[in-house]
């Protein structure tokens, strides 16, 4: 019984055969044939070789919701160089709630301004970054996915024998979550009943001297690789009572990659730049001023992958229809080469019964006689 059940079963399953075999004898080759089949899998090997590319390759995915993170606080990472000795600025944030932040946190470091070779070359390069940033949108998506090498180590600007009349501060501090003024001016703060004061007065006027770099600005967890949009800004006055004003929006943005999962910000930036005269009408206050807000929307931003499944209906897809296509045109080709062939054959044909034709006309004609 159970040999009879199982020769049911294969021949139920021979019944079921979609792909029939046909015999040896009834196959016949051609080099028209050969010739397609080995263009065929020609075209099948480098398709999939490019699409196997495509299945590695990986894309950034967004999404915007709205940011309901109130409560947290907002983390500043400062790395700022002024053409100013530390003990002539001071910065502190100041937000809309009236709450000062002093930069407490922030260390001040006694540098040179001018850069070594190899921290110049640091420069220029993160500057022309920049500025295929601003055409190529999609190198974004680059430096989210892989980590750039950072700049030298900022401590060892300058030697022994260089004039260290510049100040670093650099270091991160914490802010409430809404919008606020980070400046760097003229004198060490001072605690105020009625807001916040520098003590300017203790410092000439020929001292002040607000060119400035900054080598890295950035909100929310420092991840290197990320380069803001003010990393590498290098500005130099001639005129000691200058303005610089940085307007900055910033974008909270949760980053999920194969590398690094994150809450960090991203910020877009509007800048100018004035001389303060007041005998002229311009006036104000010399310093640097980075005045930013903080956007309602958070951007969700993925590393996506093509599932397997999907990479394995593509290739299925582009094996059957590369056989189909050249199958088809091997047949087309080949159909009107036989109609072209026959016509011929068929002018060849008609002159060969003309021919006998002519001949039997001439038998039967009577032959005439003298």
């Amino acid at each position: 019984m159970r040999r009879l059940n199982k020769k049911k079963a294969l021949s139920l399953v021979k019944e079921m055969d979609a792909f029939p075999k046909v015999p040896d004898s009834y196959v016949e080759s051609s080099a028209s044939g050969g010739t397609v089949s080995l263009i065929a899998f020609t075209l099948i090997a480098v398709l999939a070789f490019l699409e196997f590319f495509v299945y590695r390759h990986t894309w950034m995915k967004y999404e915007y919701e709205v940011d309901k993170d109130y409560s947290s606080k907002l983390r500043i990472n400062v790395d700022i160089t002024v053409a100013m000795r530390c003990q002539h600025v001071g910065a502190d944030v100041l937000d809309l709630a009236e709450t000062i932040v002093a930069a407490d946190a922030l260390k001040y470091e006694a540098v040179s301004f001018e850069l070594s070779s190899q921290q110049r070359l640091w420069h220029m390069t993160l500057l022309h970054i920049q500025e295929r940033l601003k055409v190529e949108h999609s190198l974004q998506d680059l430096l989210f996915k892989a980590a750039i090498k950072g700049a030298p180590p900022q401590a060892q600007r300058g030697d022994a024998s260089t004039s260290r009349s510049a100040c670093r501060i650099h270091g991160h501090l914490f802010v409430n979550k809404v919008a606020g003024n980070f400046h760097i001016t003229v004198g060490k703060s001072i605690p105020h009943p009625r807001g916040h004061a520098h003590l300017a007065a203790l410092v000439s006027h020929d001292n002040y001297n607000f060119s400035h770099r900054i080598d890295h600005l950035s909100f929310g967890e420092d991840i290197p690789g990320i380069i803001s949009p003010l990393d590498g800004t290098e500005k130099v006055s001639a005129n000691s009572n200058h303005m610089f004003q940085y307007f900055i929006t910033i974008v909270p943005t949760k980053l999920n990659t194969y590398k690094v999962s994150a809450e960090t910000h991203q910020y877009s930036v509007t800048e100018q730049d004035r001389v303060i005269n007041h005998a002229a009408g311009s006036h104000g206050v010399s310093g640097i001023f980075m005045k930013y807000d903080i956007s309602s929307l958070m951007v969700k931003v993925t590393e996506q992958h093509m599932p397997l499944w999907q990479f394995l209906i593509r290739l299925c897809g582009i094996i059957g229809g590369i056989f189909t296509t050249t199958g088809m045109l091997h047949g087309v080709i080949g159909f009107l080469v036989d109609i072209i062939c026959c016509r011929f054959q068929m002018g060849v044909y008609r002159h060969l019964k003309e021919a006998p034709l002519n001949e039997q006309e001439n038998r039967e004609a009577p032959i005439s006689t003298q």
